[in-house]
């Protein structure tokens, strides 16, 4: 009995067959690794036993873990720029979402160039965002520092707000509404009980993003905060001759607070489809 020899085929063929299987994976490892590689070189150097200069990894401690604060004036620009994110995203995600079901449920007169206006900050460089916001705080004799600071951030977030929330209330199914007030609900209930769950996520991810934006702005900070220092501002200042361990450990914290907001919001809503 005679067998038949399997052909195989060249190597430089299998290789080409494996990188035309595998080049999604390939395209999204290497696209992590370039987005990871900054936020991993953050957290070792937390670790760096570094002194006055974190330029050069000298050894491995917790000491910095363990004195955050062990930087000059470092607390105290996380703690300005913690406030003004938050009242920033508080004063933005109360306007924004209200302008949202404006333009997304209601037809009047003007709705598209108010659409159109919306996106604006969003598109305008933050250069000129932040230098006319200083001629016209200026204009007004207002001193640039922390209010300032604040109205700034509230009017470039509310364009993320919006869209963000904007685009939640554009999936909701209409009929969702309709059955409740057929169950003899009025609009107040309604919106209550049903449209302001669903968008809530939308709303939550738009606050979060707004959140984000403010507290890590630089640009339109630096033209309006004046001598008051921000947790950008001082990395800028700092990066010169090395920014602190210190930093590092603040942006590692940030990061990871963040990433377990995230991985607790998308348990919450897995659970909830289920």
């Amino acid at each position: 009995m005679t067998t038949i020899p399997i052909p195989t085929l060249p190597v430089s063929k299998r290789i080409s067959r494996w990188f035309g299987r595998n080049i999604i994976r390939i395209y999204a490892v290497i696209g992590f690794t370039y987005l990871f590689i900054p936020v991993f070189y953050t957290i070792a150097f937390s670790f760096n036993n570094a002194g006055k200069s974190n330029l050069i990894w000298k050894g491995f401690t917790f000491s910095n873990w363990k004195n955050p604060c062990g930087a000059p004036d470092v607390c105290n620009a996380l703690g300005n720029s913690l406030k003004i994110g938050v009242l920033a995203t508080f004063v933005a995600t109360v306007l924004g979402t209200l302008i949202a079901f404006a333009i997304g449920r209601h037809a009047f007169r003007g709705r598209a160039t108010t659409n159109l206006l919306i996106f604006l900050p969003m598109a305008t460089p933050e250069v000129v965002l932040g230098s006319s916001l200083l001629a016209m705080f200026l204009t007004f004799h207002i001193n640039p520092g922390f209010w300032p600071t604040v109205a700034a951030h509230v009017m470039f977030c509310i364009s993320f707000v919006v869209v963000t929330v904007k685009a939640r209330i554009a999936s909701l199914d209409p009929r969702l509404e309709q059955a409740a007030m057929d169950l003899y609900a009025n609009e107040r209930e309604t919106f209550r009980r049903v449209t302001l769950p669903l968008v809530m996520p939308g709303i939550a991810g738009a606050a979060l993003l707004a959140f984000s934006l403010s507290f890590d702005d630089f640009i339109i900070t630096n033209f309006n905060s004046g001598t008051m220092n921000t947790f950008p501002k001082f990395v800028w200042v700092s990066a010169a001759r090395g920014i602190p361990a210190q930093a590092n450990v603040i942006g590692s914290s940030m990061f990871l607070i963040a990433l377990f907001v995230v991985v607790v919001g998308q348990l919450v809503n897995r659970k909830k489809a289920r």
